[in-house]
This record gives structure tokens, sequence and C-alpha cells, in this order.
């Protein structure tokens, strides 16, 4: 062979390797940050960029989210106790307690990913306070005054709600009907919670707004519909990146798994024009669900902004829920 040949061809595959190396560098790093977008306290600086584009493209009513602001602020200056507790793992967590001064039941309440007790459930509060609720808004690992480095997609945080349930019937409220409650990751861990077998007994039924199937599911939805970018080849390094933190790979248990085990009542709620949890996800978990079970769909609603479109029919569904399970338990 000609030596400029050889060295031209040698030149070439040169190139070629270093773009393969290049392509793998970016494509792994990227996992390394999308992983850890989703699961460590401290979000990495390089998807903060991208944290818009995470949501899907449905516009944020700057009207509402104003509201919501001052809504969470609210409930954040009310009076109310704080309740600490240890998890089954030895992580402290955080809870703020609200308690109704005629008293007909008890609310468990879990809130979403990247965001907190007071900002998913300030708009819902006053209807849960009218409705005689007590209220403990949980604090959810990985976030807030909870300790934990990671957030675990429900898979972890459905064992932090057993034990807040544990601490309501060891403190006081052994006698009253407690419901579950959650929006976004907040819903996924409340459905991952009915799935115990040993849930006790005083546990009446499950809200679940707005929830995912599994973090696979929903990894894979937002990086295909909403970044644009193929999931399918880059699943086993990120499912490996989700082991090494939180050992669980990224499907190692769902909501369809509970829904198989699941004996509580559910009323399971969704905006239909959900971009960032698809309606999608919560018809597989009615359609899975083997107990006694409701369904809410609100058009147009986009994510967790079900309660703001149709407020008038969100509460009556919960009271009818509500009254349901008190007239039959």
């Amino acid at each position: 062979m000609n030596g400029k040949i050889r060295t031209t061809l040698l030149s070439a595959a040169g190139a070629m390797l270093s773009a393969v190396v290049i392509r793998r560098s970016i494509s792994g790093a990227f996992d390394r940050n999308m992983v850890g977008t989703a699961l460590d306290r401290e979000e990495p600086k390089a998807m903060q960029k991208l944290k818009e584009r995470l949501k899907g493209e449905a516009v944020e009513d700057e009207e509402v989210m104003a509201l919501c602001r001052q809504m969470q602020q609210r409930l954040e200056q009310s009076p109310h106790e704080t309740v600490r507790i240890t998890g089954y793992d030895g992580t402290p967590l955080v809870g703020h307690l609200f308690r109704a001064e005629q008293e007909k039941r008890v609310i468990l309440a879990m809130h979403g990913w990247r965001s907190c007790w007071a900002r998913d459930f300030g708009p819902v509060a006053d209807f849960f306070r009218e409705n005689d609720c007590t209220v403990l808004y949980a604090q959810q690992r990985g976030q807030g005054e909870s300790g934990g480095d990671y957030m675990g997609f429900g898979m972890i945080e459905r064992f932090d709600c057993l034990e807040w349930i544990k601490w309501l019937n060891d403190n006081g409220f052994g006698s009253s009907k407690i419901y579950l409650a959650g929006i976004s990751m907040g819903a996924t861990t409340v459905l991952m919670t009915a799935g115990f077998p040993e849930l006790p007994e005083n546990v009446a039924g499950v809200l679940a707004d707005c929830g995912f199937t599994s973090a696979k599911a929903e990894w894979k939805y937002i990086s295909e519909n909403n970044l644009r970018i193929p999931y399918d080849r880059r699943g086993k390094h990120v499912d490996a990146l989700c082991r090494k933190r939180i050992e669980l790979s990224s499907d190692a248990y769902t909501t369809l798994d509970a829904m198989k085990t699941c004996h509580v009542p559910i009323l399971f709620v969704h905006g239909e024009a959900d971009t960032f949890v698809p309606v999608e996800m919560t018809l597989q978990n009615y359609e899975a669900c083997q107990s006694p079970k409701k369904l809410l769909l609100v058009p147009g609603a986009n994510h967790g902004m079900s309660y703001f479109l149709d407020r008038d029919s969100y509460e009556a569904s919960v009271k009818q829920f509500f009254r349901e399970q008190e007239n039959t338990n």
C-alpha cells in the first residue's frame, strides 16, 4: 500500500475513533447529569439550563404561579407543630402537623419532586381545613429540612410514608381514618405505599394526583418527549448510575406492582394536558388497580394544575370519596 494512502487511512481512522470517544464522553456526562438531576439533593449546575425543557412545552401562567407563592407563604406561616422522626434507615425526617378543631379524618400529604410541602399543598390547604381534616405534611427525603443525599422516586419514600403512618398511630391518631395524599412524585410515593401488605387497617384511602408509574418510565418519557434525546441505548448506563446512588434499579418497584396488591380505595386525578407526567401513566395505574377506584381527569390541566382548572370537580370528587369510605368502613 502506498505510504501516503496508508497515512491518510490511519489519520481518518484516528479521527473517527476520537469522534466516537468524544460522543461517548458527552453521552456519559449527560447521563450522569440527568441522574443527578433526578436523584441528587444538589442539582447539577450543568442541567439547570435545561430545567424548563424538562417540563415540556406548556407555559406556566404567571398569575397562577404568583397565587401559588402566596398560598405557600400563608401555609408556612400558619400555626402548626413541627414533627421530627427517624426514617427506617436512620434518615432524619421532618413534617408539619396542622390539627383540625373538630377532626373527622387525618391526611398524610407527600409533596413532589424538587418541590416542598407548602408549595404543592398550599392551594388545597384551606379545603382540607374547612372539611375538618388534620393534616401532616411530610417533607420528602433529600429535600427541604429532611435528611438524605438522594431522592428515591417513591421506591425509598414509600418506607418513609409507612414510618409516618406509624408515627400518627402512635401519637393519638390510632382511631382516626388516615388518607394518604400525594402530588407528582408524592402521588407515586403514596401509591407505592398502598402496596404494602402490612398497611395499617385505619388507612382508609389514597388520593393520587398526577403520579408516574416508575422512575424508568418517567425518565424515558422526559428524555424522549421533552429533551428529544433517545433513551433506550443509554438506559443501561442510566440504570447503573441509579443503582450506584440508591442501590435500586430505576424500575425495582413500580406503582403497577403496588396496584396488584393494593386493597385500599384510590382516587386518581390527572390533568389531560400534563407535559411532565403523561396522563397515560395514571390510566395505566387505574387499569392495574385491584381495589375500589375512582378517576378524575381534568381537560386542559397541566402538571399539578387540576385543582386550579376545575376546583369544583376536584373538591366534589374528594368529598364524595371521603363519604364513601366513611359510610362503609
